[in-house]
């Protein structure tokens, strides 16, 4: 069983940068697909990046390249998700999910089959 626990949500001011990690246990790390996601009030679950294997590329929302970065450590069985100019509209609840497969379309919520609990990232102007 994977588990998934994500950590680095805070209020943070406009402007800001910020880093959410994602620790992962219960699979091989290296061989999974991994993304993150978010949940604003009032709005769909909203893809913001994927890296589908240690080392491989990344995927990014259009609304966050450039200023998003997802990274794993494999040492630590980590994923990363590095936030930088950061606006009211990032305010959201940040997830992490993972799937054991390579998913040939990360950025579909429905092909995850681990998610985390979720952390809140708040961006006051």
């Amino acid at each position: 069983q994977v588990h998934l626990a994500e950590s680095g949500g805070r209020l943070v001011q406009s402007g800001e940068s910020l880093r959410l990690s994602c620790a992962v246990s219960g699979g091989i790390f290296d061989t999974m697909t991994m993304g993150w996601f978010r949940l604003a009030v009032g709005k769909e679950r909203e893809f913001i990046a994927a890296s589908r294997r240690s080392g491989g590329a990344a995927d990014y929302a259009d609304s966050v390249k450039d200023r998003f970065t997802i990274s794993r450590d494999s040492a630590k069985n980590t994923l990363y998700l590095q936030m930088t100019k950061l606006q009211a509209a990032d305010t959201a609840v940040y997830f992490c999910a993972a799937d054991k497969a390579f998913l040939l379309s990360p950025e579909s919520p429905e092909y995850y089959g681990y998610w985390g609990q979720g952390t809140q990232v708040t961006v006051s102007s």
